[in-house]
This record gives structure tokens, sequence and C-alpha cells, in this order.
């Protein structure tokens, strides 16, 4: 690890003020981030809608079991962001096998179940254990985070569900009186939620809220290294030294 080219100020923080970290280095880096971002999902969820023929259901299925694989191209930036190095489509591209293959089946069974999967991802994805000795780093990392990684998740799901109803409710204030997709307290109104326009909401609502997900759990996993680490110390004699 490089700690003087890390393109931040480190100092111990509470576990919340990493996730604040995490975010504000994506308001720092957000046009290169959600570049890549926008890269991979938008024809992601292009594939995802297509399914919409076999089943109203299923676009909107696609697109929650691949989160943590889309996940792992945001990280992927933000983690070159943190050395100060700006990532675009090409250098995407160019590590792909390492950000879309690798561990993938993980990636998409236990990290999709895992309620602390943004603080976790970045111990499966960015330090290259596996066996015995990465379930020993992860209880290392995780001790006394795991409530707030978990409470992350929780406030991200109801910020995404917010935005999903507030599209859904937009469309309903601007919809011609003739037209309102039968929106009523009666079975067609369930057939509507799993239609395909409220899926292109929902993956909307994924596609800008993902990459502030990732960073704050990006920033825990920061801010716990850290604070075993002495990141800090090591930084300022690093400097004070150059």
């Amino acid at each position: 690890m490089q700690i003087e080219s890390i393109a931040l100020v480190l100092r111990p923080r509470s576990v919340w003020e990493g996730c604040d970290l995490g975010v504000r280095l994506l308001q720092s880096w957000l046009r290169p981030v959600f570049a890549c971002h926008l890269a991979v999902v938008l024809p992601w969820f292009a594939l995802c809608l297509a399914s919409g023929w076999l089943a109203r259901w299923l676009p909107a299925l696609l697109i929650w079991l691949g989160k943590p694989w889309i996940d792992r191209t945001i990280l992927f930036a933000l983690s070159r962001a943190l050395f100060g190095a700006v990532t675009g489509p090409s250098d995407l591209w160019a590590a792909r096998r390492a950000v879309w293959l690798a561990g993938l089946w993980r990636t998409l069974t236990l990290q999709r179940l895992s309620a602390s999967r943004a603080f976790l991802q970045p111990i499966l994805q960015l330090e290259g254990l596996s066996g015995a000795a990465l379930r020993t780093r992860v209880r290392q990392l995780a001790e006394r985070h795991r409530s707030v990684a978990r409470a992350t998740t929780l406030a991200f799901v109801s910020a995404e569900l917010a935005l999903v109803l507030s599209l859904l409710a937009l469309d309903l204030w601007l919809a011609p009186r003739s037209w309102r997709l039968g929106w009523n307290l009666s079975a067609s109104a369930l057939r509507s939620a799993v239609s395909v326009p409220i899926s292109v909401m929902y993956g909307a609502s994924v596609a800008f809220l993902e990459p502030f997900y990732v960073a704050a759990g990006f920033g825990m996993y920061v801010n716990r290294r850290v604070e075993l680490e002495a990141w800090d110390i090591e930084q300022e004699f690093r400097r004070a030294f150059a």
C-alpha cells in the first residue's frame, strides 16, 4: 500500500464519518466514476428490460440481483480515485477480467444476500485473499462495524424506495387524465407494479444511488484500515520527511 500516494488527509474518524469520507471522495471524482458506472449499467439495464417479454416481473428482479456485480465497477473507479488516478472506460476495459469476472459466483450469491456488502466488497475485491485468510481478514475488519454497515444498507434501501415512489407519484401527477395506467386499489394495481415502466423507474433509482452506497462502504473500509494500521501516522511521517 503506497500511503504517500493517497489523495486524502487521513485522520482517525468515527464509522459514520468514514461513510461521509467515501461520499466526499465520490463527489470529488463524480464525473469519471459515473462515466465508468453508466458505461456498464446502461447496457446491463437494457438487457434486463429486454427480458420483460418473458415475464413482467423479471427485469426488476435481474436488476436487483445484478447490483453487487455493478458495484465492482464503481469500487474499481473509487479505489483508483483514492490515489488520485482518473479512471475512464478504457481503463475499465483493460481490467475487465479482474473487475467483472473475478469472484463472480460469490458476488451474485453470498454478496447479494449480505446486508453488509458495501463494507465487505472492498475486502473481497481489492485485497485478493481467499479461504481462511479471507475469513480472518473479514472478522478483523468487520469487528464492531457490521451494525453500521447494515444500517447504511437499510438507509439506502429506504432512499431507493422513496425515489421509486417519487417517480411513480410524478408519473401519476403528470399523466393525462385519460391515461392513468389503471392505478387503483385493485388487482390491476398489482399487475402495474411489476410492469416494465416500474422496472425503468427502479433501474433509474439504482443507477443514481448505487455509487453513493458503494462510496459509503468504501469510506468505512478505508477508515477501518486507518484505524487498524495507523495510516494517518505513516502519512504524516512521510510528508514530514519527504
